[in-house]
Order: C-alpha cells, then structure tokens, then sequence
C-alpha cells in the first residue's frame, strides 16, 4: 500500500512520475484523491492571495511615491510610524484586533466572524452573492494586507529616491519637462525594477506564509489549513501534494518576475551576454 515493498529506486521514479502527471495519491483518512482535494480547497487561497496583493500594491505604491516626493515631511514621518507599527504586527494578532473590534467581539458587528459566504448564499441575486463574498473576504484580507504593504512601501520610497537624485533626473528637468511628466515618464519605469524584483517573494508570502493562520482564526477552508491538519494527522499523500504544489507555484511566480523584469529593463539581454 505505502509502496515500501520497492527497492528504493523504484519507488523514487514512481513518486517522480506520478507528481509529473500531477497524481498524487489518496489521502489516507479523507477518502479522497488528493488532486480533487486540492482543487476543492485552492479558490479559497486563491481569493485572500489575489486580494490581498492586489490591495497591497494598490496601497503601497501609490504610498511609496508620495512619501519620496514628500521625503522628510510630516506626512512622510506619520505614515512611516504606521507603517512600522503595521510591520510589527503579526497577521493573527491584528485577525484578532479586526473579530473584536468590527465583528462582535466587544464592539460593533459589521463584519462576519467566519466563512466566505453566508448561510443563504444560494438564495441571493446576482449581485447579492457578489457584496456576500466581497463582505467576508473584507476582515481576512485585511489582516494579510497589514504586515505585507509595509516591506513594499518603503521598496518603492527608497527605488524613488534613488533614481531621483539621477543625472537623467536633472537632465529632464533642466530641459523643461513638467515634475509629473519626470517622475511618471522617466522615474518611475526605472523605479518599479527593485519592486518587480520583490514581487515574487510578497506573492508567496502572501499566499502562503499568512493563509494558514487567517484560513483557521476565519474559519476558511483553504489549502494552509488543509495542509496543516495533514500534517497533524501524519496524512502524508496531502502534505506531500500541497508541498508540491506550493513549490511548483513559488517556481512559476519568480519566473514570471524575471519576465517582467527583462520587459521594465531592456538592458537586461542574456542572448547578448552569451554572445
């Protein structure tokens, strides 16, 4: 049954060939093809990962070009101590803070303590089912968002400041090009490479590191969560196969920030250098 009746070679080109054909076995107390499970569980982490960075690049970068256009000032002194203070914060504890605060724990109930959806999700028009699922995803996302805007803020902040004080920078205003058509012409392509760069780490922090803890405190039945309680249980086809897949995703991610990269930068010419 486990396959320990093989040499070890033998088994080692089974496992290789059965995870090339993405088959990873049945789970052992689930009574399931961990495939079907895994497809099961993944729109969950799917739903807080793509928020959760679509939110924070929304935030973030806008954010981090303010505050080098702004070095020094007020503004940039208040947000850095919030961003610090967010930085700090660990997921769970401000998942905790969001119950307490917004879902009635000890003070307002705005927001649903678990779930993606509600009880009478099926019965709700069209766009109804669409403000249900937005309305749950708000606590959870947000609480992925706190600890991960923080690192990309001040990427972007410190990318800015660094191509400002270029001399293309000085070379175009001294031309006569407007402080917009400078720092979003010429600043900001030149900037957005260390953040591209950085793009494939946040993405599987985001989807990965963070989801375990937030799928359990919301009561989300996502892929962290799955993985964790096979892991408990010693359900190894499950552990295996989520491990799989998360390290098939991190390696598909990066690979699609140095494509980015090589479009932002066309310096970037590995034929050339080959040559």
């Amino acid at each position: 049954h486990y396959g320990f009746d093989k040499p070890m070679h033998e088994r080692l080109w089974l496992m290789l060939k059965n995870y090339a054909q993405l088959d990873f076995g049945n789970s052992f107390f689930r009574g399931a093809k961990v495939t079907d499970l895994i497809l099961q569980k993944l729109p969950v982490s799917i739903s807080l990962g793509v928020w959760a960075t679509l939110i924070t690049y929304l935030i973030s970068i806008p954010l981090g070009i303010r505050k080098a256009i702004h070095n020094g000032s007020k503004f940039d002194v208040w947000t850095s101590t919030a961003i610090i203070i967010g930085y700090a914060m660990p997921a769970f504890l401000f998942a905790i803070l969001l119950i307490v605060v917004f879902a009635g724990g000890s003070y307002v109930s705005w927001f649903p303590i678990q779930g993606m959806v509600s009880d009478d999700f099926d019965s709700l028009s069209f766009f109804g089912k669409i403000a249900d699922y937005l309305w749950h995803m708000v606590l959870p996302v947000s609480a992925l968002v706190i600890g991960g805007f923080a690192t990309l803020t001040i990427l972007t902040k410190n990318s800015f400041l660094n191509e400002i004080s270029r001399q293309y920078v000085v070379t175009a205003r001294a031309k006569g090009l407007t402080e917009k058509r400078v720092l979003y012409g010429h600043v900001l392509r030149n900037a957005m490479l260390l953040v591209v760069a950085g793009v494939p780490q946040a993405l599987i922090e985001v989807f990965f590191a963070g989801s375990l803890l937030i799928e359990t405190i919301f009561n989300l039945d996502g892929i962290g969560r799955m993985s964790y309680e096979a892991a408990i249980s010693r359900d190894y086809p499950v552990v295996f196969g989520t491990l799989f897949l998360f390290t098939l995703f991190g390696l598909l991610i990066k690979l699609i920030g140095d494509i980015c990269y090589t479009l932002l930068d066309p310096r970037i010419d590995f034929s050339a250098r080959n040559a």
